[in-house]
């Protein structure tokens, strides 16, 4: 076919971004929660992101709250020396941008919860 100079367009599989399956994972931890399973890939995608409003909007937050107060381990130790350093971050610089507002207010709510 390629060289009767006809293109065959495959079909597109629109696959959900990390973002989608990571708050989709979230949202069946809270509504599901017999049908939910623990996926260490999404929990530290959540991890990561839990910051940025855009990526985990405030809906997803206040469940990723409830998600945090379950977790153990290592996860939990590193989630708070991560959380403590960012607010040391976040408050040495300058507090003008709403942004970085927001972004300390989460931290602060994570570091209350896990301290």
């Amino acid at each position: 076919m390629r060289e009767a100079g006809i293109i065959v367009k495959k079909e597109e599989s629109k696959k959900p971004s990390a973002s989608e399956l990571a708050l989709e994972y979230l949202t069946s931890w809270s509504e599901k929660p017999k049908k939910w399973k623990f996926q260490k890939t999404r929990q530290t995608w959540l991890l990561l992101h839990m910051y940025d409003k855009d990526k985990v909007p405030d809906q997803h937050f206040c469940i990723l709250l409830d998600y945090l107060e379950g977790l153990k381990g290592s996860a939990r130790d590193v989630t708070v020396q991560k959380a403590e350093a960012l607010m040391k971050e976040c408050d040495s610089s300058e507090p003008e941008d709403s942004s970085l507002l927001e972004k300390s207010e989460r931290i602060r709510k994570v570091l209350q919860l896990l301290s």
